[in-house]
């Protein structure tokens, strides 16, 4: 997908997820940073969102975009949401760092029709070979130190995969991404990023 004529770029992960997400629809974006996502499908797809946040530095930008934002964290639950409230919900490169990986998956097939899930590629061949040689992987997608991580649950593709079978989501549309460039021959070694589109 291109972005529209004059729309400010977005990363080509986010510019994937935005279209994916029907125009005129209803979005909930779950740690959605600072609010380039949503400005982008409101501007451009007419897209009713809001997001949820909890930096303060994020939710100052989102407020400064426009962009109607909850400060809250999301190990506390999507309660304050009620059931199909949303078309989509999007948790972008968020889903590693939660603690409760399971419960935010029902949570987001609770809330809206469809999901969107983008997390970093633990089965990146390069990831395997640090193993071996007696480090834990720092990448460009996973760029920090193994004490001081925010990432506490990497998966591969497969692993998630099949954890959207036993959570009952059924996967429509799989992207894979190596910094900027789409992988689509042996993805679940040459991918440093994985999106997917799933149905309640």
């Amino acid at each position: 997908m291109n972005s529209p004529l004059g729309a400010p770029s977005l990363r080509p992960d986010l510019e994937r997820i935005a279209s994916w997400i029907a125009p005129g629809s209803r979005v909930l974006d779950l740690g959605c940073g600072d609010g380039a996502l949503l400005a982008y499908l409101r501007d451009y797809r007419q897209v009713r969102g809001a997001g949820v946040e909890i930096s303060d530095a994020h939710v100052i930008a989102c407020v400064q975009r426009g962009v109607e934002v909850i400060q809250q964290n999301l190990e506390d639950g999507l309660a304050l949401f009620d059931d199909k409230q949303f078309d989509t919900v999007v948790l972008s490169q968020t889903l590693q760092s939660m603690h409760h990986t399971e419960h935010i998956l029902r949570e987001m097939a609770r809330v809206a029709r469809f999901g969107v899930v983008s997390f970093p590629n633990f089965g990146y061949w390069p990831h395997g070979w640090s193993i071996l040689r007696g480090r834990m992987p720092v990448t460009g997608q996973m760029p920090y130190q193994w004490y001081n991580t925010p990432n506490i649950h990497l998966c591969t593709l497969r692993d998630f995969e099949d954890l959207a079978r036993d959570v009952q989501v059924r996967i429509l549309e799989r992207a894979t991404f190596n910094e900027a460039q789409e992988v689509k021959l042996f993805p679940s070694w040459r991918s440093t990023l994985a999106l997917y589109r799933f149905e309640a």
